[in-house]
């Protein structure tokens, strides 16, 4: 009796995760697994700092110039423009 219920318990734990494995893969096959940068964007983010609890800076990179911007609740604050990638070697 003990052991048809950790057997029951068992496969029903295996069901769930086969279908939750199932489920992942069919989010990654219709891209809904987040988001994700293909090789040629144009657009990325270089790096992100929080200034204080509401605001943030972020270093924006667009067709190989990078763009300082300060985000928060009440919009966007473009700090530099034009500027030239950092070699990082």
């Amino acid at each position: 009796m003990l052991w048809e219920e950790v057997l029951r318990a068992a496969g029903a734990l295996a069901l769930v995760l086969g279908l939750m494995g199932l489920a992942a893969l069919a989010a990654r096959r219709w891209g809904l697994a987040g988001p994700q940068t293909p090789a040629d964007a144009r657009l990325s983010i270089t790096a992100s700092l929080p200034l204080d609890a509401r605001r943030r800076a972020v270093l924006l990179k667009r067709d190989g110039v990078e763009h300082l911007v300060i985000l928060g609740p009440g919009g966007e604050t473009i700090v530099e423009i034009g500027i030239q990638p950092h070699d990082r070697a």
